[in-house]
Formats: structure tokens, sequence, C-alpha cells
């Protein structure tokens, strides 16, 4: 009996073309929208193999609905907790993902929000589509200046070390506050460590988040956060959603505590279309598109089926989360 996969979308790239090639029992959800929960849990009986995207909760029930079949879990991003790994962990499952990858693509996007949201790029075209530009106005959609301005990165790994590179060709002042300092980085790109949050918060002109989801920095951002930074600074999350406090932000933008946001990643993900975050004028949201160019997501389909082939043989998966299952 050949063993049975399931992949919750359809993947970019060859990577389909990758997996039926392989003798497997394949099933793929073919809806661009992610399985309903209920679909899901009733998907995975007897399943060996399972390559899923971050929008999957792969939890206890959904080990448990598995069962003992499950022999890998693979997620198409670079993130995992969607996945409780500790459970994988103790069923002897390794779980894969994609690091590495999306780092410079994501930066890319975060500097565009950054830009975007301080000129007020959408705003302006949607004024344009309106047909409200009748003529040149010294007053009209005013933003804020990206050169020589501060940004503040939260979170110095891969991709805030990026953002910070993209900062330079801004000639912006980088203040980073990071779990851990990184001395050459602030040897090599003229960044300075500032060690309380509240500190950079108050002293940038833009707030770039880049830290994991973890208990820690689950509404990282809240009212307080947003009450340290100036009038005029701008908040860029291509993080996850929860690391913003949603509710306080849409408050703070409202009453004009903060000038304005960009937000590739919101919570709950996706904002239901009447969420009244949306209807702000000084925020930007995008469906989280981070890692979205076709270079890009042609390699993290090919990562995640890289790892979830390697489970399936019993070997070790390229990019594995918990290596500590292999003990």
């Amino acid at each position: 009996m050949l063993p049975k996969v399931l992949v919750t979308r359809p993947l970019p790239g060859d990577a389909l073309e990758r997996l039926r090639r392989e003798p497997l029992d394949l099933r793929l959800w073919e809806d661009e929208e992610p399985p309903p929960r209920p679909a899901f849990l009733a998907s995975l009986s007897g399943v060996e193999g399972l390559l899923c995207l971050l929008t999957e909760g792969v939890d206890e029930e959904a080990l448990a609905a598995a069962g003992s079949a499950l022999r890998v879990v693979s997620t198409m991003a670079v993130g995992y907790d969607n996945i409780a790994v500790a459970a994988c962990t103790r069923r002897g499952i390794p779980v894969g993902h994609t690091p590495g990858v999306l780092t410079e693509t994501t930066a890319d996007l975060a500097f565009a929000l950054l830009l975007a949201a301080a000129r007020r790029v959408v705003e302006a075209a949607e004024y344009v589509k309106a047909g409200r530009w009748r003529a040149w106005s010294p007053t009209a959609l005013l933003g804020w200046e990206v050169h020589h301005a501060t940004l503040g990165i939260v979170g110095l790994g891969r991709i805030g070390l990026e953002m910070a590179k993209r900062a330079r060709g801004f000639d912006m002042r980088v203040l980073y506050h990071s779990r851990s300092r990184r001395p050459e980085a602030e040897s090599a790109l003229g960044l300075t460590f500032v060690p309380a949050l509240h500190e950079l918060l108050a002293a940038t002109d833009f707030v770039s988040l880049h830290v994991p989801l973890t208990a820690d920095t689950r509404h990282l951002i809240g009212a307080a956060e947003l009450r340290a930074m100036k009038p005029t600074a701008v908040l860029i999350n291509t993080a996850r959603g929860p690391v913003v406090d949603q509710r306080a932000l849409y408050a703070a933008l409202r009453a004009g505590t903060i000038a304005a946001a960009g937000l590739d990643v919101t919570d709950p993900e996706p904002l239901p279309a009447g969420d009244p975050t949306l209807a702000l004028p000084n925020v930007l949201v995008l469906p989280h598109i981070g890692s979205a160019s076709l270079q890009t997501r042609a390699k993290m389909a090919a990562m995640a089926v890289d790892n979830l082939l390697a489970g399936l043989r019993g070997e070790r998966l390229p990019h594995c989360v918990n290596p500590e299952v292999y003990r």
C-alpha cells in the first residue's frame, strides 16, 4: 500500500509534479482557500505525511485525528507557531520548515510597506482613482520623510538584519532591540543597540517588527508601547499578527497616538472585510505577502517537499524544527 500524503493547498513551482512522480497516495486540497477545520481533521485519517501551510492548526486534536500513522509534518513556512511541536516530538514525528529562503524577499516587502505608509502611496493612488486630483496642491497628502529618519528594528534576526541593510541606502539611523546583542552587525552596519524596548520606541520615526510569535512576544506591542511612540511614528509589522494588540493599534491609529501603520500580518488573519481597521485612512494592510515572489515561493515549496520526502523515507529532515526527535 502506498504511503498516504496530504497536501493542504496547490503549490508553486514544480513541487506537486515532484510528489506525483513519487510512489505515493497523494491527496490534495485543491481550493485556494484553506480547508475548513472539520474537512482538514477528516482528511488526516491514516495520513503518513502532511505538507501544510501556516493556516492549518496542527495541534493535539489534529495529531489525534491523524493517529499513529503520521510520520512527518512539513510546513511551507519559516514560522511554525501553528504546529504543536512538543506534541509531535512526543510522538516521534519530525517537523520541517523552510528557514532562510524568504529572508531578503520579506525584508523587501517590509521596506516597501515602510515607504508606502510614510508617503501615503496607496491613499494617493485611491485619491486619483476617485477623481479628487484636480490640481497640484501644496498641502495635499503630506507624508513623512524616510531619508535620514530613525528606524527602530525589534528583533535583529535574519530579516531584521536585512531590513537594516536596506535602511543604509536611505541614510537612516538604525536602532535595534533584540533578545541578544549583535556587536558584529553594529560594527558592519553602524547599528545602535537599545536594551529597553520603550526607549527604542520613543526614539524612532519608524518601528519595524521582526520577532517570532512566542508566549513572550504575543502583544509585545500594546497600548502602553504605542503611547511610548512618537505621534509622527509609523509601525511596520511583517512578523506575525498577534505580536501587536490589534485593538490597541486600532485605537492608537484612530486617536492619532501614532501616525500610521503598514501591516502584512494581522490578528485575526485574514481580517474580516468589515473590520474597522480597514476603514482607517492611515493604515495599509496587505494579505500576508512577505514571501510572495515567484522565486521565493517556489523555493519554499521545494524545501517543504524535501522535508516531506525525507521524513517518509525515514531520513533526517534537511530543515528540522525538532532535531531532538532523532535522539
